[in-house]
């Protein structure tokens, strides 16, 4: 990859953050490209190239990615960005590691003129045999000390392998660049869910692919991405995006949340007015930091309806109240500590069993205990019988600022 600079290991893929973006961002568009097409496929970074696909039945393809951001100067028979390649490609077919079916592809954002070698090697119109010429001339006549190793590699090949070898590479220029490829992965999206949800689907769908980017990294690129894992995220996604559905995101659910940031609040002292246990009331703070941080995401991607957090938690409410309601009526009066503890604590296993989600394909039960945590935090209900009085005597307790 090229962005402007040039760093990183002996081929030169460089290191710019813009440039790996770049790389798995254009993975990704192609990825989704081939899916329409109802190709199955394997996808490899940095391993034979920037970007390998391996489809099913079919010879590997290599891309090797060239990304300007200041540069638009065209393409010429010297550039580095097609010698550099060359070089690569010729190595990896001599040692074997580049398979000789393989189909090499070098992208640039750079433009071509008509007649230079890599208007002959492009989509359509291609000179394969004129391209060997002009290759093999520039070769021989110029003085470029950093092509200088590229040339000699190229001359040291027979006219047949000089054949073979240009007879399968194919030269996009005045490709996409990153802010176009961000485009046609919007229009995408804009065909896979509602318009109105397009960049929330699209936004989880990259962070998804990100991951999945960064595992195969790290494992070397031993272990491919799959067209299979890629479609079927898609489609979990597609479905929570339905009108009757919001996305639930496992970030929030992964998140490792502590007592010490809830430790005084309302919701926390409700809890343990119910007299669980520690591991219990670290499940509703796990609760309600779930359903917090997910209703505040929802409305910040406008995701929701006018007024359908109220009516939601309308809903809730009156739930609560049936349940609270008979708790109190079956207590005696007087009701002794040991009757009331008892009450909070079957209203507490209600809190923990029942799920009562915002919307019906928002099945994840936290979100709605976590939703009824919030709603305890305000006072608005609770779970010990006399909470109102205990939660006034608490607050009175404590020192005023």
């Amino acid at each position: 990859m090229t962005t402007g600079g040039q760093s990183g290991s002996l081929f030169g893929a460089g290191d710019s953050a813009l440039g790996y973006l770049y790389q798995i961002r254009l993975a990704l568009l192609a990825s989704l490209r081939r899916l329409a097409r109802g190709q199955i496929f394997f996808l490899y970074l940095e391993t034979l190239d920037d970007v390998t696909f391996e489809p099913s039945g079919s010879p590997l393809e290599l891309f090797q990615l060239k990304h300007h951001i200041r540069s638009t100067a065209n393409l010429t028979d010297a550039s580095p960005d097609i010698w550099k390649t060359l070089r690569v490609w010729i190595t990896g077919r001599s040692d074997g590691t580049i398979p000789r079916d393989a189909r090499l592809c070098l992208v640039t954002t750079s433009p071509v003129t008509d007649h230079a070698v890599a208007a002959k090697l492009g989509l359509k119109d291609r000179d394969e045999t004129g391209a060997v010429r002009v290759l093999s001339e520039v070769a021989s006549t110029s003085a470029s000390a950093d092509n200088a190793i590229a040339y000699g590699l190229f001359l040291g090949l027979s006219a047949t392998e000089k054949l073979d070898l240009v007879s399968s590479i194919t030269i996009a220029s005045k490709a996409d660049n990153i802010g176009e490829i961000e485009q046609g992965l919007s229009e995408y999206a804009r065909t896979a869910v509602r318009r109105d949800v397009a960049s929330s689907f699209l936004t989880r769908l990259e962070g998804w692919w990100m991951v999945q980017c960064q595992k195969h990294l790290i494992a070397q690129s031993m272990t491919p991405i799959s067209s299979t894992a890629l479609e079927s995220e898609i489609d979990e996604l597609r479905d929570q995006f339905l009108i009757d559905a919001l996305p639930v995101d496992d970030d929030i659910l992964e998140a490792d949340v502590g007592l010490a940031a809830y430790e005084d609040a309302i919701f926390v002292h409700q809890a343990k007015l119910a007299a669980i246990g520690p591991r219990r009331v670290l499940a509703a703070i796990r609760d309600y930091y779930r359903a917090f941080e997910h209703r505040s995401r929802w409305m910040r991607e406008n995701l929701l309806l006018v007024g359908e957090l109220d009516k939601y938690e309308r809903t809730l409410k009156e739930e609560w109240m049936l349940v609270f309601d008979r708790a109190v009526d079956e207590l005696g009066q007087p009701a002794a500590e040991a009757e009331l503890t008892k009450a909070a604590r079957a209203i507490y296993q209600w809190v923990e069993t029942s799920c009562f989600p915002i919307r019906p394909r928002v099945g994840n039960p936290s979100l709605s205990r976590g939703s009824l945590h919030m709603l305890a935090d305000k006072g608005a209900v609770g779970w010990h019988p006399q909470f109102r009085e205990r939660l006034e005597a608490l607050l009175a307790s404590r020192p005023t600022a």
